[in-house]
């Protein structure tokens, strides 16, 4: 960490509709210079200053203007915080050289990328620099992938207590969701699609489970493209975000030196019925709740009404199982997201002992944010059976 810094927490982009919420959540939940000293940065004084009157910030919440573009103003930006909380995506087109200076300071960087492609460029060009200089570098601190990794570590925990160990084999399944994604995951998709025809060596890292684990390949993994009956929970069909949250999984597995095993088999769909809105969610126009352009999003009427249901089943070599579910109490994409990307930040921040390094947020945090996430961001880890 930098532990000279001003602040616990800089959330940069805190005009936009997610870091507008990020920074709610703050205001609401713990003032300004109490027990998280933080503030709100973007390229405008003047929006700063209407949005932090418009979510009912205190006049005194510190402003720090920055600019992506301005490596100066980003820089002098990362200086003064412990950790920088970013949601100017897509991440690809704003987010790299903030990741560099985070990485060359020591300071904590969390994001909300679901741009593996990026992620791995990132790892590769930085986590050097940043096992070097303390700094933590967090990627995918939201719905994508916070509730699925953590999830399988849950799973894996509970497979500990009431199998004896860990399982080889772990099924994610989303049993209900309301809320969709935002508008910035659809912008980061498309962000993604034409990095990977400018260099279409790329596409490996988007094909492979292991597209995030240089160095480490496993076993074969199904690849969840089309429906069918799974004998463990009914009929499924495929779901879009497994592309990006099973390489986390696969990355947090790698991370706390394979907990799961080498040969960890992982995959999610949805399961096929009206809670799940339908026969599944393969693309973003499937999504309940549609997708929002970019910097726009739900009523707050919307994100309370949204909720999202995933069930993880572990299986052990012998066929018994364990049955875990995290469970969500707002619309995934702004609601839940943005509660577990400031929740993430200050258990982080909280966190001296975990060293530097490209992270995952399960593999970083473990159970201290499973509590954390309990306690103050809605999400519930429960023991089915």
């Amino acid at each position: 960490m930098n532990p000279a810094a001003e602040f616990d927490i800089i959330v940069y982009g805190a005009t936009g509709y997610t870091g507008r919420l990020v920074a709610e959540h703050l205001a609401a939940r713990y003032g300004v210079g109490g027990e998280v000293k933080w503030a709100m940065a973007g390229r405008s004084a003047a929006k700063l200053a209407e949005v932090r009157d418009e979510i009912g910030a205190p006049k005194d919440t510190p402003l720090i203007v920055a600019d992506a573009s301005d490596a100066d103003s980003v820089a002098a930006m990362v200086n003064r915080a412990k950790a920088i909380v970013t949601t100017v995506g897509p991440y690809q087109l704003y987010g790299s050289d903030l990741v560099a200076a985070c990485a060359k300071a020591g300071t904590d960087y969390l994001d909300l990328s679901g741009e593996p492609n990026w992620m791995r460029q990132m790892i590769d060009a930085h986590d050097a620099a940043a096992k070097a200089s303390g700094a933590r570098i967090l990627h995918s601190v939201g719905f994508d992938s916070v509730p699925f990794e953590l999830g399988v570590y849950f799973c894996q925990e509970t497979a500990k207590s009431k199998l004896g160990g860990v399982v080889p084999r772990v099924k994610g399944r989303v049993r209900g969701m309301q809320g969709g994604l935002s508008g910035g995951t659809a912008a980061s998709g498309a962000a993604t699609m034409a990095a990977i025809q400018k260099d279409p060596s790329m596409l490996a890292v988007m094909m492979s489970p292991f597209g995030l684990t240089p160095g480490f390949q496993g076993p074969a993994q199904p690849t969840g493209q089309e429906a069918g009956e799974d004998p463990d929970v009914g009929p499924v069909a495929p779901f879009m975000m497994a592309v990006i949250n099973s390489k986390n999984v696969h990355r947090s597995n790698l991370l706390m030196g394979h907990a799961y095993g080498q040969d960890f088999v992982y995959d999610e769909m949805v399961m096929s019925s009206p809670e799940s809105g339908g026969p599944g969610f393969t693309d973003m126009a499937s999504l309940p709740g549609g997708v929002p352009k970019p910097g726009d999003g739900p009523t707050k009427a919307e994100r309370e009404a949204g909720f999202y249901d995933i069930l993880f089943v572990g299986i052990a070599a012998d066929g018994r199982q364990v049955r875990v579910s995290v469970k969500g109490d707002m619309d995934p994409g702004y609601g839940s997201t943005s509660k577990m990307l400031a929740e993430a930040a200050i258990c982080l921040v909280r966190a001296p002992d975990v060293a530097g390094g490209v992270w995952t947020p399960g593999a970083a945090l473990q159970g201290r944010l499973v509590d954390r996430l309990q306690a103050h961001a809605g999400l519930s880890f429960v023991v089915e059976s």
